[in-house]
């Protein structure tokens, strides 16, 4: 007896929201962080990169691929990604989203948003910002460290492991007056100190080892950093005076990149919870990709959008990893290296100068 002809069904295929023609500019930013002319903006950047070569009617757009991972970033939820009524199943948003981070975190498409100030006009409209401040001359970016939780790698996990016992990559960023990011580094593991991170970043190795930034002007950093002509920290023990004065006047300043940090994470809160996903490569790609977008949204005077108007679960708005649990044992931190007299030197010739 023959085998009964087996009927292909036809596929179903969920309706696709064209949000970008139907949503006001509000609506956008509230979902997505950018308005529509930014949405376009960032797919331009990439659309060559992401479009699909095939002909098929329901491929995903390159519009569509930015959307989904906008929306990604915008929540850490992946799930929210198809809860919008823009089509792709949950197992074509995973996809969609690496490809689109690939292409986003690609070098040529972050060093047009990343720009240090290296030459004399530039440092010195930065150095005019920070000063309106605390009146702290020759500041031109103040530099922090942040962690960036994770799930546990399958590779080299203690290492990831940072001192509040959760694991992260440590990231090392510099902000200026305007809370736009001048540099960032995103790639080194939660147990590694801000100093070494300095250490071997190209801020130290290039752009102030090679003296491309002109002389007089610094970043500012808190004491766990190494005081460096270009780089000044606070007094460990001021004396009342010029030294007092100098430190209150630094905090202020130096302020600018905690602030700063909590913009960031408050925008794209992907990096306000615990980042699901592996390798760390890709973390990496996150991070960096949600502070290039942050710089594009400040080219755009585009606001956070307040809490309640943030359309995702509220349990995600506020986070206190101080108070997490337990992971493992945290590894000693390295002994810091004695800090070089000739920075130290140059800080008090500094407070003399500028804070007699």
């Amino acid at each position: 007896m023959a085998a009964p002809m087996r009927i292909r069904q036809p596929r179903n295929f969920r309706d696709r929201k064209d949000v970008l023609n139907e949503w006001s500019d509000a609506e956008l930013i509230k979902r997505y962080r950018l308005d529509r002319a930014g949405i376009m903006l960032v797919t331009d950047l990439v659309r060559e990169r992401i479009t699909n070569q095939t002909e098929r009617s329901r491929a995903v757009t390159p519009e569509m691929k930015v959307l989904v991972t906008l929306r990604y970033l915008a929540t850490g939820k992946m799930q929210l990604c198809s809860g919008d009524d823009l089509g792709p199943s949950q197992q074509t948003v995973s996809r969609v989203i690496t490809e689109t981070l690939f292409a986003l975190s690609r070098n040529e498409i972050l060093s047009q948003y990343f720009k240090f100030p290296v030459t004399l006009e530039n440092c010195h409209t930065k150095a005019v910002d920070f000063q309106q401040i605390a009146g702290f001359p020759g500041v031109i970016g103040t530099i922090d460290g942040t962690h960036v939780r994770i799930t546990a790698p399958k590779e080299f996990e203690a290492e990831y492991v940072n001192r509040k016992r959760y694991h992260s990559i440590n990231v090392q960023v510099v902000f200026d007056a305007t809370y736009r990011i001048l540099d960032i580094v995103a790639r080194w593991p939660g147990s590694v100190h801000d100093a070494r991170i300095l250490r071997e970043s190209s801020l130290n190795q290039v752009v102030f080892g090679r003296g491309m930034v002109p002389d007089g002007y610094h970043l500012l950093g808190d004491s766990g950093y190494p005081c460096k002509k270009w780089l000044l920290t606070p007094y460990l023990r001021p004396q009342p005076g010029p030294q007092s004065d100098y430190n209150r006047a630094h905090k202020k300043t130096r302020n600018v990149v905690e602030r700063g940090i909590g913009q960031l994470k408050r925008r794209f809160h992907v990096l306000h919870g615990e980042i699901r996903v592996t390798p760390t490569a890709k973390v990496c790609q996150i991070i960096k990709v949600c502070a290039m977008l942050h710089n594009i949204c400040k080219d755009r005077n585009i606001r956070i959008p307040a809490p309640e108007d943030i359309d995702e679960p509220a349990e995600d708005i506020e986070e206190d990893y101080d108070n997490a649990p337990l992971a493992v044992q945290q590894p000693p931190l390295p002994p810091v290296a004695p800090r070089p007299r000739e920075g130290l030197l140059y800080r008090d010739e500094f407070v003399n100068l500028h804070f007699e």
